[in-house]
């Protein structure tokens, strides 16, 4: 399992400790590293939501970005869960400027024991979330609990991509992001964690199969710019 940190500790508690230790640059830096395609990304993914859901949970809310997305191309309403409370609060202020106060809340959650009942929620998203869990499985296993049947999940995940591609992005992801991604959060192993757990990440053809056998159907993947993400759409 790979940490931020140490293997010691609990990851989950790690997990807290990184996102509220780099939560004041997280947002500038996410636009640097990714020269703002994250949004991009986040947008095309809340579009394959074509159930008109009345209600959607965004998982690992962070700076809710992708719950805002949300609610500019939606009717819904959102609830976006986090356990990092720095990370929500830079959320809670860039929804009020944006007056989506009255769509889009906020609570702590953990996504491995979400505090919802079943079927609650007419579709899930999860952005560049489900590599931070401490068990994957579980996880994907509770949002499967609270997403009603026909429900749509998407799923937004770094990847590796391939051919000439691989080696630039691999040179960039392991070198020249960490030691960006330091300078700026001022949290050493924070982007260094990003790079290896992605590297340790289940690739596209393992990820649907833990989809499917937990129970989603129509699991399709679709790579991202030349495959630096990968979003993954599914319907229980």
């Amino acid at each position: 399992m790979i940490k931020p940190y140490n293997q010691k500790e609990n990851k989950k508690k790690q997990i807290i400790r990184m996102f509220d230790n780099i939560a004041k640059t997280y947002d500038s830096l996410n636009h640097l590293l990714s020269v703002k395609m994250h949004l991009l990304w986040k947008k095309k993914a809340i579009k394959k939501i074509q159930n008109n859901p009345k209600k959607i949970l965004d998982v690992g809310t962070g700076t809710a970005d992708l719950a805002i997305s949300a609610a500019k191309y939606t009717n819904a309403q959102i609830i976006g869960i986090d356990l990092s409370e720095k990370m929500m609060d830079i959320g809670r202020d860039k929804v009020k400027q944006k007056k989506l106060n009255n769509r889009v809340s906020f609570k702590i959650a953990d996504a491995e024991n979400l505090p919802f009942k079943k079927q609650s929620f007419d579709a899930i998203t999860l952005g560049f979330v489900v590599r931070n869990f401490e068990d994957i499985d579980k996880g994907l296993k509770e949002v499967y609990r609270v997403l009603k049947k026909k429900g749509t999940i998407v799923i937004l995940e770094p990847s590796n991509p391939k051919g000439l591609f691989n080696k630039i992005y691999n040179l960039y992801f392991s070198f020249i992001l960490p030691k960006l991604g330091k300078s700026i959060s001022k949290d050493k192993q924070a982007y260094k964690y990003l790079s290896e757990s992605v590297k340790k990440f289940p690739n596209k053809n393992q990820f649907i199969n833990k989809l499917k056998k937990i129970g989603f159907k129509k699991c399709t993947h679709i790579s991202l710019t030349f495959g630096v993400a990968s979003l993954y759409v599914a319907i229980k």
